[in-house]
């Protein structure tokens, strides 16, 4: 079911926004099928990438993370990606009101976690831990996101699509606000005895 709704989001997001918001699927339900398994792809290949294949800054020998270092900050991102998941979901039914929208909390972790979808999917390519090509990557993902914010949006929460538009962009504002928060708790954490191991590999 998984993968049929990430390939409908893909090829006819329109249709599939309508599938599953006559699923009406519960948030247990959206997290046990979709969102646990997504959200752990980036954690899980950026925890190889840092490990096994790591980086190089110039002619300098590759760099790589302590296994221990590197496990600490996967399951911390991986907890991260949840609570970002939710915390906009509860957002995007908190804001229903003021759009006139059928916000339910349910309908609201759905949207806020199959729109995620292809920047979860983007991060198989953490496995190879190089920031330039992780932006060029990302972008697009991060791009196509906000397409299915704006088309999902109208049909998960019931309102008409030009209220659909400014509701859609109030919650990508706010979206942006738990990116830049989420930000800010990664260099507090780095700053209380989280920050990463590096271990230099001489060849």
């Amino acid at each position: 079911m998984v993968i049929k709704h990430i390939i409908g989001l893909l090829s006819d997001p329109v249709r599939e926004w309508q599938r599953l918001h006559d699923e009406e699927c519960t948030v247990g339900k959206c997290f046990a099928t979709h969102t646990l398994f997504l959200a752990a792809i980036p954690p899980v290949a950026g925890f190889i990438g840092t490990t096994q294949i790591g980086w190089q800054i110039g002619a300098n020998e590759p760099v790589k993370l302590s296994v221990e270092s590197a496990a600490t900050i996967a399951v911390l991102y991986y907890f991260a990606l949840l609570v970002a998941v939710l915390s906009v979901g509860a957002l995007i039914k908190w804001m229903g009101d003021t759009y006139g929208a059928k916000a339910t909390l349910p309908r609201a972790v759905v949207l806020a976690s199959y729109t995620a979808t292809p920047l979860f999917l983007i991060g198989i390519f953490q496995l190879y831990p190089v920031l330039w090509l992780n932006m060029v990557l990302g972008l697009p993902a991060l791009a196509y996101s906000v397409y299915l914010l704006y088309t999902g949006l109208p049909i998960m929460m019931e309102v008409p699509p030009e209220r659909g538009f400014l509701y859609a962009s109030a919650v990508l504002a706010v979206g942006l606000v738990v990116l830049v928060a989420s930000l800010a708790v990664t260099v507090l954490l780095w700053g209380h005895g989280f920050e990463p191991q590096f271990e230099r590999i001489v060849g």
